[in-house]
């Protein structure tokens, strides 16, 4: 279809050549723009201004400008000249091919170096198409513009906003020219977008090309059938629309020329005129018409000369494109492998990193361990310490109080009456009995409860046998210490026992035996390494060499030690009674009690004063 069409220009154009001028002046001006800096690039703009540039040559227009990829510079000053051009024009045609955008439902078209980063860009980077309705307005008979630019837009999806309220449209927003005799023709009806279509040219272009340039068609009805064709071949999605207004006459955009008179013209002469047009095509598409309309003779062989020298061109441009192409690949490998050079020191240096902070957070863990593990000694040497002062103390309170009760007791007994000596034996049983204030079995329940509870708050290590002995005092003296009470450690009391009773958990410190340490609330032994043992500091020390081995003088020396340690009788207790007899007086040892009267026959035990002292 498209070398039928050209060749329907060809001869519309020879029609036009053998006619008579006419004389309206008609001036047009064609601007296509593909090469957008920030946005993708169109393909079809420049090939649709190309082809209508064309058909207006075609046409016979006075002054055909045609101009691609204009700067916003640029286009100000090519409407200011075409405004010049248009004083003296009785009609005067704006075709524009590129992007548009509609702001505030004014229509801006846009040229190649506009970035619109904001929606107050478009005032200052754009043109707005009253500009180019100023331009045509000094022509006298018709005033049209052409806007081939609803295409989508991709400057809308990424600029930024500076109003919320401000409406950026789809597409192009209508306009309803003031001015008499004065079309606008859009590709695409207001608010919707247009095609590129499939081809190199857009439909709305090549059926502007096919129904303008007939001579004597009213352009209403050129519209119309572009109209026509546009829905055809868009099926249906794409609807071009004119506004403005024509007076009732038929304004077509080329007038019916006259018949041609007078003698024959030279055939010859009608080939050499398609050829020139042909030639200013300068198109494979016009050449092909060419050859279709004249296969053989001297022009044929020149348009199939042509012809070679487009195929060369297109072979040329494509070995540069390989080339580039080429180029670009090896641009992009040499970057590619700066790249992973880059990526890979940037590797190296972060496993580095991280293999040292994995060893400064291992450093960190053998460091913290070893601060803890002497805190803990610490700890340990502070509990010994207080623990040894405890016991030194209660043990030497313990004993000031015993020297001084035999001592008042050995007095008491020098003062006393001969006729409280005298006392009938049943009288002094009584008197002995009578200080005990409960029955023997309440006061062990009494002492072996108080025991278990001295126990459970971890201030008594030894088993509640029921004796409340020194051990048992020296262990609620430590509660006192440790509680901050100020209970009786002689007497196992009921307020000692609820003293303890109201006590949850351990309130003594814990205090291991020799060879043992702290570990929680248990005592774990020590264990020391090959060469080492416990000394007496409760400490691993290192094993001393053996000596020599003791003579048998030695040896019988520590015997007879051994036996006269043994022979020799125990030291007293204190269990709270004193014995006395007639060799003197003496703490009641330890496992003894002291019971008044006569000793029956089955125990063992010592008579003194009118008292007995039962053992075991």
């Amino acid at each position: 279809m498209i070398p039928f069409r050209l060749f329907a220009l060809l001869i519309l154009a020879i029609g036009l050549a053998c006619g008579p001028a006419h004389a309206d002046r008609r001036v047009a001006l064609v601007i296509g723009n593909s090469a957008y800096k920030s946005a993708p690039k169109l393909g079809n703009p420049v090939n649709d201004a190309t082809l209508v540039g064309g058909m207006f040559k075609k046409a016979g227009f006075d002054s055909v400008d045609v101009r691609l990829d204009l700067s916003a510079s640029e286009m100000r000053r090519m409407l200011r000249e075409f405004a010049g051009r248009t004083r003296d024009a009785d009609v005067a045609v704006i075709y524009y091919a590129g992007h548009g955008i509609e702001l505030e439902g004014t229509n801006y078209l846009i040229p190649t170096d506009a970035t619109l980063e904001t929606d107050g860009d478009v005032l200052d980077e754009t043109i707005p198409v009253e500009r180019a309705l100023f331009a045509v307005e000094p022509a006298k008979q018709l005033r049209l513009i052409i806007l081939d630019a609803c295409r989508d837009n991709p400057f809308s999806k990424t600029m930024k906003r500076t109003l919320a309220s401000r409406a950026i449209g789809r597409g192009l927003a209508k306009v309803e020219p003031t001015s008499p005799n004065t079309m606008i023709a859009f590709a695409a009806k207001a608010g919707s977008t247009a095609s590129d279509g499939d081809s190199k040219n857009s439909p709305f272009a090549v059926a502007l090309v096919e129904h303008l340039p007939k001579p004597g068609l009213d352009l209403r009805k050129a519209f119309g059938f572009v109209r026509d064709d546009v829905l055809k071949s868009t099926g249906y999605k794409q609807e071009p629309y004119v506004y403005g207004s024509l007076g009732g006459d038929d304004v077509p955009l080329v007038a019916v020329k006259p018949a041609a008179s007078g003698a024959q013209a030279n055939p010859q002469d009608s080939i050499r005129r398609d050829y020139e047009l042909a030639l200013q095509l300068a198109t494979r598409d016009g050449w092909e018409a060419f050859l279709a309309q004249y296969p053989e003779g001297f022009y044929a062989n020149l348009a199939k000369g042509q012809m070679n020298k487009i195929a060369a061109e297109e072979t040329r441009a494509s070995a540069e494109q390989k080339a580039n192409a080429a180029e670009q690949q090896k641009a992009r490998l040499i970057a590619e492998r700066a790249q992973k050079t880059e990526q890979d020191k940037a590797a190296a240096a972060a496993k580095a990193a991280e293999e040292a902070r994995i060893a400064a957070e291992k450093q960190k863990q053998i460091e913290q361990a070893r601060t803890e593990a002497a805190e803990h000694q610490r700890k340990l040497a502070e509990a010994a310490a207080a623990k040894a002062q405890a016991e030194k103390q209660a043990a030497e309170k313990a004993k000031a109080e015993l020297a001084a009760k035999q001592a008042a007791e050995k007095a008491e007994q020098v003062a006393k009456p001969t006729a409280d000596r005298q006392m009938p034996e049943v009288e002094q049983k009584v008197a002995a009995l009578s200080p005990t204030p409960a029955s023997a079995l309440s006061a062990a329940d009494l002492t072996k409860s108080l025991q278990s509870e001295l126990r459970r708050v971890g201030c008594l290590s030894t088993t509640a046998d029921g004796d409340w002995s020194a051990a048992s005092q020296r262990s609620l003296t430590l509660f006192n210490k440790y509680a901050g009470t100020q209970l009786d450690a002689k007497l196992a009391s009921i307020d000692a026992l609820e003293a303890l009773k109201a006590k949850p958990g351990r309130v003594c410190p814990l205090i291991c035996n020799f060879g043992s340490k702290a570990d929680g609330d248990q005592c774990v032994k020590i264990t020391c390494r090959a060469g080492y043992r416990v000394g007496d500091d409760n400490e691993c020390e290192k094993v001393p060499e053996k000596k020599p081995v003791a003579t048998r003088e030695d040896s019988r020396k520590r015997d007879a030690d051994r036996k006269a340690s043994e022979s020799a009788p125990s030291k007293p207790e204190d269990s709270g009674q004193i014995f006395c007899s007639s060799a003197g007086c003496r703490p009641v040892q330890k496992g003894c009690r002291l019971v008044a009267g006569a000793a029956p026959g089955r125990y063992n035990a010592s008579v003194g004063s009118g008292n007995y002292e039962v053992c075991n």
